[in-house]
């Protein structure tokens, strides 16, 4: 008999792993904290190897018509010079589009097939899970209702999706240090904008020690001007930080100086970050990987498991990658813990290999290469600092970790 498994959280892994268990036969109920899902979040990327697998389950079309699908990623140093352009996503010859989303967008879709496949009452909004007892025949997950009362739901299997917070991995691993910080701190926000740069392009610029920008488009025409929702991110060297919490307010005022001169013939950077109505503060966080996951009936996935920093367009990708291991894992296995342990095996090397490719060398290496070669100064040819060949190396050496490499997703 398969087993009805309890997903912990609402959010993009869990929702997804729904959507992977129902397709493998498997029944499930999913377990959210929030009395409802709401439009919270910014700017999110889907990498070729996740939207193959929502492609799969039959979102491929809907994701389209909801996000952006850049063509480049483009590099530039703080002065606005051109370092390089990597062809992206379809462009570059996958199979599957690169999708720039926002987060609040995605989780609508996600939410929505849930409950279409699985029915209204698969999604329980207002249950915060509190601990995960389990026993020879199934576990049982404590849930404290949004009103306090407390309730108690039995199933064969629990899985952990409840984000960095998780107190599924607080339960299992309650030694486990406090949260790893770089040393930079992060800033953002949506703003509608006139396409940049054609409309179709993710850019990168500047380095931590003077200051860097990420900025994507996430929706088209938000307007009759054919104006874009345009996402950015801003990082700074910052000694001091607040706790993580995706949505803590910040201030334009702590972090705009940094940027007051970064205006280019083909972007206005003050203006584009002034022109957000609001801006979020995050510290670039994450943990050190975890020796295990789960034990025996109950598991983790997505930032619940592997908590990384928000570098590589990689951490939403990670966690739809989990969600397709461990569905087919459990449909292979007519015991659970032999599933999990099978699930954990195949994806805790491949997610730690990336927790600390995003600390040391995501895409965003480039630009540190260019900050310290020229030692933060404009350059007259980006051929005499560092070569093409050097460059694509570090892409297609993040590309590899983290599992979508052209090859990767090549059938064989």
């Amino acid at each position: 008999m398969s087993p009805r498994v309890a997903v912990i959280g609402a959010g993009i892994g869990g929702l997804t792993l729904a959507l992977e268990l129902h397709a493998a036969g498997i029944e499930c109920q999913v377990f959210e904290a929030v009395p409802e899902l709401s439009a919270v979040g910014v700017g999110i990327n889907l990498l070729p190897h996740a939207t193959r697998e929502l492609s799969r389950l039959g979102l491929g079309e809907e994701l389209a018509s909801v996000a952006v699908a850049p063509r480049e990623s483009v590099y530039f140093n703080r002065f606005g010079q051109h370092i390089h352009t990597e062809r992206i996503g379809r462009a570059a010859g996958y199979d599957w589009p690169q999708l720039s989303i926002h987060r609040a967008d995605l989780q609508a879709v996600l939410a929505r097939a849930v409950r279409a496949r699985l029915g209204e009452h698969s999604v329980v909004t207002g249950h915060r899970c509190e601990r995960v007892d389990q026993d020879e025949r199934g576990v049982t997950v404590r849930l404290t209702r949004a009103e306090g009362s407390r309730t108690r739901v039995r199933a064969d299997a629990a899985v952990g999706c409840d984000g960095i917070h998780s107190a599924v991995r607080r339960q299992l691993h309650p030694e486990q240090g406090p949260p790893v910080y770089s040393g930079h701190n992060m800033w953002r926000g949506v703003t509608v904008s006139p396409p940049i740069l054609g409309g179709a392009s993710m850019i990168r610029a500047g380095w931590l020690a003077t200051g860097k920008l990420v900025v994507y488009p996430i929706r088209e025409q938000v307007d009759d001007a054919g104006r874009q929702l345009v996402n950015w991110v801003v990082e700074i060297e910052t000694p001091r930080h607040a706790d993580r919490d995706w949505n803590r307010a910040g201030r334009v005022e702590d972090f705009i100086d940094v940027f007051a001169d970064w205006r280019f013939d083909w972007l206005d950077v003050p203006a584009l970050i002034r022109g957000a109505p609001e801006i979020l503060e995050y510290p670039m966080v994450d943990q050190d990987p975890l020796p295990w996951w789960g034990t025996g009936r109950v598991t983790l996935l997505g930032d619940a498991a592997h908590p990384m920093v928000p570098r590589g367009s990689n951490g939403a990708g990670q966690a739809v990658l989990d969600a397709s291991a461990l569905a087919a894992e459990l449909a292979a296995s007519h015991d659970v813990a032999t599933a999990f342990a099978g699930y954990e095996r195949l994806r805790r090397p491949a997610t730690s290999a990336v927790v600390r490719a995003n600390r040391t060398n995501p895409p965003d290496a480039i630009l540190r290469e260019v900050y310290q070669r020229t030692g933060d100064r404009p350059f007259a040819r980006i051929e005499d600092v560092i070569s093409t060949e050097e460059l694509d190396d570090i892409i297609t050496g993040y590309q590899e970790t983290a599992g979508y490499s052209l090859a990767a997703l090549s059938d064989p």
